[in-house]
């Protein structure tokens, strides 16, 4: 079994965007498989090896392609989930391509075609396409723009959707092409391989890039791999503490706002406080008030009462009075007598 092994990001980018004549033809075939278009004409734009890991924020591999219309592809292999977005991280290498073409005084019609086509070796899509194509389109699966107009295009490749037990002569060139990535590094020793490479002309171009690359140069490749994604993980490390002290700070600002608001709510208390007491005062003088009050009714009451029951006394005597002299007297003289009207005597009688 040898090294050599497709899903590592360098020999990948070796195999497919080295310059010369057998890279570029192996380009030209993965890209027609997987793009599903003839393509006669690439060239790559970044052949160059990453060099410095250590002052990338994101090191990447890809290969960035440009066909003879001027298309754009933007080509990764992708072999492992990290903690960053994927989705989204490749949504803006997509945006970040289309928005770098040269458009000053031109027409955007005059717009090329972008394309970033991904290789995963993580699942993320929820179904069962090993290939699938994103653009923009609506709920309903409306396009915004013509389907022959749309050009800004996410192709993605989940490499761990293949079933690997399936028979050779059922897979069709993409299945076969995924299998060799994913087993090339056991070269004859897989069946399916030997006869890949014995029967089907891509296969073979493929088999002679990965041949080309020796055992110093797959362990210097294994070394920059190894650099790579070590500082891969430092730059995630760095993010994290960051996103932690970020978090911690925001923490902090919020404790500050729920302690003001704690003193605010407690000062609010207080004065709330301060006013019921005040509100209970006022409203124990208006009870005594009342209850003054109700006793000044009362006592005028029985005032009132009184004074009733001495009229009605009074009244009874005039009357019994009244009743003795009108036996010996007339009226006229028991008004002058009682210095009272007539009228007033004659209710008496």
């Amino acid at each position: 079994m040898r090294s050599a092994n497709l899903l590592n990001d360098f020999a990948f980018k070796y195999v497919f965007g080295e310059d010369c004549k057998e890279a570029n033809d192996a380009l030209k075939s993965l890209l027609t498989v997987f793009l599903e278009r003839k393509v006669n004409y690439v060239v790559v734009k970044n052949s160059e090896m990453v060099k410095d890991y250590s002052k990338m924020k994101s090191p990447r591999l890809d290969l960035l392609v440009e066909f003879d219309d001027r298309t754009t592809v933007d080509l990764e292999m992708q072999l492992r989930q990290t903690k960053d977005n994927l989705p989204i991280r490749f949504s803006y290498y997509l945006a970040r391509l289309h928005g770098s073409q040269e458009l000053e005084g031109k027409y955007y019609g005059e717009l090329k075609e972008t394309i970033v086509l991904v290789f995963f070796n993580v699942n993320l899509i929820d179904n069962h396409r090993m290939c699938n194509t994103f653009t923009l389109k609506n709920e309903d699966g409306l396009s915004f723009v013509k389907e022959t107009e749309d050009r800004m295009k996410l192709r993605t490749v989940e490499m761990a959707k293949l079933d690997v037990n399936k028979p050779l002569e059922e897979m069709n060139e993409q299945e076969k092409m995924i299998y060799y990535f994913l087993n090339c590094h056991k070269g004859i020793e897989d069946s399916k391989i030997k006869v890949m490479i014995e029967s089907d002309g891509v296969i073979q171009m493929l088999e002679k890039r990965v041949e080309t690359i020796s055992d110093d140069g797959w362990k210097k490749i294994i070394e920059d791999f190894r650099k790579l994604h070590e500082n891969e993980e430092r730059m995630e490390r760095q993010l994290e503490l960051e996103e932690a002290q970020k978090a911690k700070e925001e923490a902090r600002k919020v404790l500050q706002e729920a302690n003001k608001l704690k003193q605010e709510a407690s000062k609010l208390k207080q004065e709330v406080n301060k006013l019921k007491q005040e509100a209970d005062k006022k409203v124990e003088e208006a009870d005594k008030k009342v209850e003054r009050a109700n006793k000044q009714v009362e006592d005028a009451t029985k005032q009132t009462e009184l004074e009733t029951k001495r009229a009605d006394v009074a009244e009874k005597q005039i009357q019994d009075m009244i009743l003795r002299l009108s036996s010996t007297m007339d009226v006229k003289a028991m008004a002058i007598l009682l210095n009272m009207s007539v009228d007033e005597i004659k209710k008496y009688i």
